[in-house]
């Protein structure tokens, strides 16, 4: 019974895993994002980088478990910033320059809480392993 309520440690394995590659990907959608955060479009009057969403859902791991993955991403819709300027290859028809929707402090606290994220699931993945070879070495004894 108690393995139906607790995940043995294949499972725990696999879902600290899922977790490692979702927190991965998610980074990367992050640093895309902060890249180009100052980009604007490529013709007068364009929309420039719009922002990006990390999309998560469950996954079914080793033995049932349910771990995590990104499915994708979803397009942040908010308005985008605009600054007055003129003399820029990308202004509208009134010198309005569009410049993405991303603000980098809200990219640097997803970073860093992808990163923690990441490094708990590390954490488990390490303890598992641990236990599993004291385990091993008292079963030795």
């Amino acid at each position: 019974m108690a393995d139906s309520i607790a995940p043995n440690s294949s499972q725990t394995l696999a879902i600290a895993a899922s977790a490692l590659h979702a927190e991965q990907s998610r980074m990367r959608v992050i640093a895309e994002n902060i890249a180009n955060a100052d980009s604007t479009a490529q013709t007068p009057g364009g929309d420039p980088y719009r922002r990006q969403i990390p999309v998560f859902a469950p996954t079914t791991v080793v033995r049932g478990a349910t771990g995590v993955k990104m499915t994708g991403v979803t397009l942040d819709t908010s308005q985008f910033k605009q600054e007055f300027n003129p003399t820029h290859p990308a202004a509208d028809s009134k010198g309005y320059v569009k410049l993405p929707n991303v603000d980098a402090l809200t990219e640097a606290l997803d970073m860093k809480t992808a990163q923690r994220a990441y490094d708990a699931n590390l954490n488990v993945i390490e303890t598992q392993r641990s236990m599993q070879s004291r385990t091993l070495d008292l079963l030795k004894r």
